[in-house]
């Protein structure tokens, strides 16, 4: 079970204190789960790689208005899903995504880093690969539920939704999956 860090002196931070380290500890604390949850979001790790750095250039920027309000996790990953959201909106992605088709075969040709590897042998995974083929609002709320353990309202505060919203979403994630499951068990032996 991930735990939370201790952040508390973010609470109490000045115009003294270092921000780069703070960004640090937050970065070796919480990267891998931003970079997670942001290819969750798009499935591509060069999108979910410029994401990260761009959460973390915007936490850089501004870390004094962290209100503790929420966790840091839940803070990062809110700050996560609207930059993914932005990124998923602008121009430059519309553009990537039509020359995506054409590079696919050229990536599939060149060797990969131990990181790409690491990734494609998750993504092998039965259960990852269901949970990749979900809608993005059920997808999402699985992720953050199951992977990183956030309570219903931390979801909800993540998302910008209510906790029912939350439940329902979670219900309908978890049915969709059984379905998915269930005719991977028992569609290719039947035909």
């Amino acid at each position: 079970m991930d735990s939370e860090v201790n952040f508390d002196y973010l609470k109490y931070l000045s115009d003294s204190t270092d921000k780069k380290a703070i960004l640090h500890e937050l970065m070796t604390a919480y990267g891998k789960d931003v970079w997670n949850y942001a290819y969750s979001i798009t499935r591509k790790w060069d999108q979910a790689d410029d994401i990260t750095q761009e959460v973390f250039i915007k936490v850089y920027r501004n870390l004094y208005t962290f209100r503790c309000e929420s966790s840091v996790k839940t803070w990062l990953l809110a700050i996560t899903r609207n930059m993914t959201l932005d990124y998923r909106k602008s121009a430059f992605l519309r553009k990537v995504t039509l020359v995506d088709a054409f590079a696919a075969r050229e990536e599939q040709a060149a060797a990969t880093s131990a990181e790409h590897e690491v990734m494609a042998r998750m993504t092998l995974n039965e259960m990852w690969d269901l949970v990749l083929k979900l809608p993005v609002k059920y997808r999402e709320v699985l992720i953050l539920f199951a992977h990183h353990q956030l309570s219903m309202k931390e979801i909800a505060d993540v998302l910008g939704v209510s906790e029912g919203t939350v439940k329902s979403r979670l219900f309908h994630a978890r049915s969709k999956i059984s379905r998915l499951k269930e005719s991977l068990d028992h569609g290719p032996d039947r035909q």
